[in-house]
């Protein structure tokens, strides 16, 4: 597995758990929050910012290693 795509899976896990913690620590009771009502749509947010998250962390990363050794 490249180093590239281990970043981003862990964002993606990261994410996905965050996104389920907040539904199940926090969540909205009433319904009427669009995200954190219930637990798919927010994990499923958690998820996406996991993953954007980590291919952000993964540029930095990599592109400073990419500077440093030419």
């Amino acid at each position: 597995m490249s180093k590239n795509l281990l970043f981003i899976l862990t964002g993606l896990i990261l994410g996905a758990s965050a996104g389920f913690a907040y539904w199940y620590f926090i969540g909205c009771d009433t319904g009427t929050c669009a995200i954190t009502s219930n637990w798919f749509s927010s994990t499923g947010y958690g998820l996406l910012m996991g993953g954007l998250l980590g291919g952000l962390v993964k540029d930095f990363v990599v592109g400073k290693n990419e500077e440093s050794n030419p």
